[in-house]
């Protein structure tokens, strides 16, 4: 396992022309990739039964199977390699038809820009090495599932015996895992989580942000859909950091080194790549990309300015930097709440459009929309039948179970034993029943 993790990034070059195999080998050596070359689609195919390819660059115009031909059987055969078209002549339907059968992440016209096809296919294996990372987390999660439902018969026996309380929050997630699958909202909570985690920041730092820009944006009146990929681009408008250091997790970004900064200005890149394999979470993952852009043009990562700005994305720009100036995240000084929002106020007609902050400052004001019938109890007090009103998060901040789950013995016993093993006070509420009695 260590030694395929060493292993370089392996790319596919496929043209019928040697002197342009020739000059992509000259350009993608020295970045230290392994460098495969094909003369034909034929040679390609062949190619990829025998080597742990990564990424394939094919040209369009070739004999005997075209490049729209070859990228349609790599995405049939191998889905889960990269693929990227380089096109020479212009012709908009052939390009369209290698989009539609090849479903082509990229393509590039020829003649290339060196620069251009050199983050093109860069980003093309940092997405390839991100949708690695995912699946290994999901068979992880998975092979945790099937152990503990082998242990479930003598899980009481365990609880008895000291189990650790990553078990005791593993059985319950046992319980609410099968909810993940219809709850699109628990499963972005919890991803938006891990990063929390890692660096030990502020617990419910991205739920924070995250309602507060669905709040904004209700105040601007962009409808329930902007809404609802607001409030989720602000619960993953971290996730680009996954792979930081611990150490730069943990720096604010005024105390950060040019080399830090470098690698900081690419997160939302990061982040985009992560959530664009997602059908759902394509506006979502532009938000991301560009919650860092000012109007002003002095943004990262595309130095958009004026109109170009998304106004979602400054939509969650404001929350998160509201959020973060007192969290610690820009400066070693933690600003109070009354200097963040002086800070968001001076960046009106800079970073922000006016009407942004205006829908912001009214935000911060709003009461929730809704207040539930509900009522708090302890955990020896949870009956089975009970039915969640609220998120139930560890003392850590975590989510244990989403809002609207209905409580069975099993989890009731599981609930009980882990507030009294581990002293921990739960803040359980509860819907009350029809009639509103207590």
């Amino acid at each position: 396992m260590d030694a395929k993790a060493a292993d370089p990034p392996v790319v596919l070059f496929v043209d019928d022309e040697v002197s342009i195999l020739s000059a992509l080998r000259r350009l993608f050596r020295p970045q230290g990739y392994r460098v495969l070359l094909a003369e034909s689609g034929k040679a390609g195919l062949a190619m990829l039964e025998t080597e742990p390819v990564d990424l394939v660059v094919s040209d369009m115009r070739m004999p005997e199977m075209d490049g729209a031909a070859l990228l349609e059987q790599v995405h049939q055969r191998w889905p889960t390699v990269g693929r990227i078209l380089l096109t020479g002549y212009a012709d908009i339907g052939s390009t369209v038809a290698a989009i539609n059968r090849g479903q082509i992440h990229r393509y590039i016209a020829k003649p290339w820009d060196d620069r251009e096809l050199l983050m093109c296919v860069q980003d093309g294996l940092e997405r390839r090495r991100l949708e690695k990372e995912n699946r290994a987390l999901q068979l992880l999660t998975q092979r945790q599932n099937d152990e503990l439902q082998a242990l479930n018969a003598d899980l009481a026996a365990r609880v008895k015996a000291r189990t650790s309380e990553l078990e005791q929050v593993n059985a319950m997630l046992e319980t609410s895992f099968a909810q993940l699958q219809e709850n699109f909202l628990l499963s972005i909570n919890v991803f938006s989580g891990l990063i929390e985690l890692r660096g030990g920041g502020m617990a419910g730092y991205s739920r924070e942000v995250a309602d507060l820009a669905r709040r904004t944006a209700r105040r601007l009146n962009l409808g329930t859909a902007a809404e609802e990929d607001i409030y989720i681009a602000g619960l993953l408008h971290e996730i680009g950091k996954i792979g930081f250091p611990d150490t730069m997790l943990r720096k604010p970004l005024s105390a950060m080194s040019s080399d830090e900064l470098a690698l900081y200005r690419r997160y939302p890149l990061n982040g985009e790549a992560a959530l664009l394999p997602l059908g759902r979470l394509q506006r979502v993952a532009r938000l991301v990309r560009s919650h860092h852009e000012r109007i002003d043009g002095k943004g990262y990562p595309d130095a958009l300015s004026g109109d170009e700005v998304p106004l979602g994305a400054q939509v969650v720009s404001v929350a998160c930097d509201y959020y973060a100036a007192q969290s610690g995240r820009l400066s070693l000084k933690r600003h109070s709440a009354a200097e963040a929002h002086s800070l968001i106020l001076g960046g009106a007609g800079t970073r922000y459009e006016k009407a942004v902050v205006e829908a912001f400052e009214l935000a911060l004001k709003d009461e929730p929309s809704e207040k539930p019938s509900d009522r708090e109890l302890q955990a020896h007090e949870v009956m089975p039948g009970m039915v969640l009103s609220r998120d139930l998060l560890s003392p850590q901040g975590t989510l244990l179970l989403a809002a609207g789950f209905v409580f069975d013995t099993r989890v009731v016993k599981q609930l009980r034993e882990f507030a009294g093993r581990e002293g921990a006070k739960l803040h359980v509420f509860v819907k009350l029943p029809e009639g509103g009695a207590t």
